[in-house]
């Protein structure tokens, strides 16, 4: 048995545009490291990778579908407007739904672009077809596609982030999970308000270790660039088993028939 690299791999960038992000406790603000970082991360990755977009804040919208095309998701990238809230298990919801967009995670009438409004989990768990029945798989089994989350503070609105991973974890995709900013936050100015922001580390453990994923924390810009850099490495060799001793009996035998056809030809009988 040998391990191949996988061929067919969807990667979902979840991103926190929320008010917050605007602080600059990250240079040259926590936005525009998250923004240059992702697009190194993108700029890194094999042409074969689908990367998929959904930035979220007070709701979540899916703002590129799962594309090969660099191109036009550094172009969503950068489209990028912060807003109120912070609906983390919303963000991890969305990413779900576009990777099984036969799974019944009910987004078709949450308006906007698919933006998904707080709602309870349970209605968003709801089947399309009731005779559709789901069977959870062992957390972490699902290797054709996972979800990075980077958020720089606490869940505010919408679906308990931790519900939303045990979803993932029951579909085998694993939620890795970015912190940016520093652990004891800073006070903020967003639209006339007046805000403190700190990382909710907590719980971005707890989503990545549900799902067999990890967690990692950028308190600078050349932090969060390690983590992409760390990701893409990782997320790219994703290995699955291919068994090969047939194979190898099938290069044998052809060895073989090769060797006595040499043999024939020089000494005139098999050797």
């Amino acid at each position: 048995v040998i391990t191949l690299p996988s061929q067919d791999q969807t990667i979902m960038l979840a991103m926190d545009v929320s008010g917050s992000m605007r602080a600059a406790d990250v240079e040259p603000d926590r936005i525009t490291a998250a923004q240059n970082a992702a697009k190194a991360f993108i700029a890194d990755l094999p042409r074969h990778v689908r990367v998929g977009i959904v930035a979220f804040a007070g709701s979540a919208q899916l703002a590129q579908l799962p594309t090969q095309s660099h191109e036009d998701l550094v172009k969503a990238i950068d489209s990028f407007q912060l807003q109120r809230g912070t609906a983390t298990g919303n963000g991890i919801m969305l990413s779900l739904a576009t990777i099984f967009p036969d799974a019944g995670i009910d987004i078709a009438a949450l308006g906007g672009r698919q933006a998904m409004r707080p709602r309870p989990i349970e209605e968003l768990g709801k089947q399309q077809d009731p005779a559709k029945t789901f069977t959870p798989v062992a957390p972490g089994s699902y290797n054709s596609a996972a979800i990075i989350m980077l958020t720089d503070g606490q869940r505010t609105t919408g679906v308990d982030p931790l519900e939303a991973a045990q979803w993932a974890a029951d579909r085998g995709v694993r939620v890795y999970t970015v912190g940016v900013g520093t652990v004891q936050g800073e006070t903020i100015g967003f639209e006339g308000w007046s805000m403190r922001v700190r990382l909710d580390e907590e719980t971005l453990k707890a989503v990545a270790l549900r799902t067999q994923a990890e967690y990692f924390h950028a308190a600078t810009a050349a932090d969060l660039k390690k983590v992409y850099e760390t990701l893409s490495s990782r997320l790219t060799v994703e290995k699955r088993e291919t068994e090969v001793s047939a194979l190898l009996a099938l290069v044998g035998a052809a060895l073989a028939v090769l060797a006595a056809g040499l043999s024939v030809g020089w000494f005139g009988r098999v050797m």
